[in-house]
């Protein structure tokens, strides 16, 4: 999590901040054999140089990115745990909890799939 005090210490809500802690905590604890690291001024979680899985903070939620094909993969199930979501990325609102085990499949989802893959994206 060393590697994240900065970006979290930046966080000016506590409670933003806290939640924001509290889910990359998981992510490392879940998953750690995932590189946590930042990137475009965001944490981000990459596998053997790939990209995984990235978080933002904005106003009114936290945006989690795992990119466009982990999207569409769960589409239904991102709305069904009361999200929305564009093409890059799903709105978790602050006031609404965290559905772990849907970002724990989202994270298994890309970890699969990307498991040849040399690129940092998606090509």
């Amino acid at each position: 999590m060393e590697v994240f005090a900065e970006y979290l210490d930046n966080i000016a809500n506590q409670e933003h901040r806290e939640r924001t802690e509290e889910v990359l905590a998981w992510v490392t604890g879940t998953f750690p054999n995932l590189a946590p690291k930042i990137a475009w001024n965001q944490p981000m979680f990459t596998d053997h140089g790939t990209y995984i899985i990235g978080f933002s903070v904005a106003k009114h939620h936290l945006a989690v990115a795992p990119e466009t094909a982990g999207i569409n993969h769960f589409s239904d199930q991102i709305v069904q745990a009361g999200y929305d979501h564009t093409k890059q990325l799903v709105r978790i609102r602050w006031d609404v909890p965290v559905d772990f085990r849907l970002l724990e499949k989202m994270i298994e989802y890309n970890m699969i799939d990307k498991a040849d893959c040399s690129t940092f994206w998606r090509k």
